[in-house]
């Protein structure tokens, strides 16, 4: 039986508080319901973004344009151009960023003979940057006739219309090998400054049959490039004294033959 609806005196219905109690009981059960959906709901609609988000990033980096390459910077050269070590790098303009194969471009430009190493790195958000570390020469060396730049590692890689002023010469047989010359590269390099510059050239025959013949025409039997700086301390105390040939290939044991 339903309750009766009490009228007041103003002749508006009376709600009974038994019905007022149920009603509120099922607004707090409805927001109790509503809460738990959302509390189930809201790890899923994060989901959805998150994947959205981790989506169009992926897109941007390495599909899109937007990240894209526009151009190449060259940094640490001396004697090459930037135009070669772009040739070289052939660098794809338009390609995500993201996706390039830097050590194909770093071999690349490796391959270039003035080139001792590369480094090559992404500059966000559009560029490519591209560090140099050139060859230097420490002697020329005459080959087929051409006049050749010779690095510290015995690499011959460049040309001279002349020898410059100041770089030792190396003198090779037919039967000079690629290792003779690094042997060769090796004591050049280690030469002290004072030393270096009384050397007229430097004959190579193998890599322990090595010579530095002086400007004033005395010879130094230097033997390989093993112990160069006990050796050259030794020839420094040994050119004080008269001789035409200095041997030195055995440090320990040092001669000298001749009369100048």
């Amino acid at each position: 039986m339903r309750n009766p609806v009490r009228r007041g005196d103003s002749g508006t219905a009376t709600v009974p508080p038994v019905e007022q109690t149920t009603a509120r009981s099922r607004r707090r059960f409805a927001r109790r319901q509503w809460a738990r959906r959302w509390l189930a709901w809201k790890y899923v609609v994060a989901a959805v973004l998150l994947v959205a988000l981790v989506a169009g990033t992926v897109w941007a980096v390495f599909f899109s344009s937007f990240l894209a390459v526009q151009g190449v910077r060259v940094v640490g050269l001396q004697d090459l151009r930037a135009s070669q070590i772009r040739d070289a790098a052939a660098v794809p303009e338009g390609e995500p960023l993201a996706r390039l194969d830097l050590d194909g471009i770093r071999r690349r430009v490796e391959s270039l003979a003035g080139v001792r190493s590369a480094d090559v790195t992404r500059e966000w958000p559009d560029h490519v940057q591209i560090t140099v570390v050139e060859r230097v020469a420490v002697a020329v060396v005459e080959i087929g006739g051409r006049i050749r730049g010779m690095d510290a590692y015995g690499v011959v890689f460049r040309d001279y219309q002349q020898a410059p002023p100041g770089l030792p010469h190396v003198q090779t047989s037919t039967e000079t090998r690629s290792d003779a010359l690094e042997e060769a590269a090796k004591v050049i390099a280690a030469l002290p400054a004072d030393l270096a510059r009384i050397v007229d050239h430097v004959e190579v025959q193998t890599v322990d049959q090595i010579e530095l013949v002086l400007r004033d025409g005395r010879v130094v039997v230097w033997g390989s490039a093993e112990e160069s700086g006990e050796k050259a301390r030794v020839l420094a105390a040994l050119l004080h004294r008269p001789a035409r040939t200095y041997d030195v290939s055995v440090p320990g044991q040092p001669t000298t033959a001749g009369t100048p």
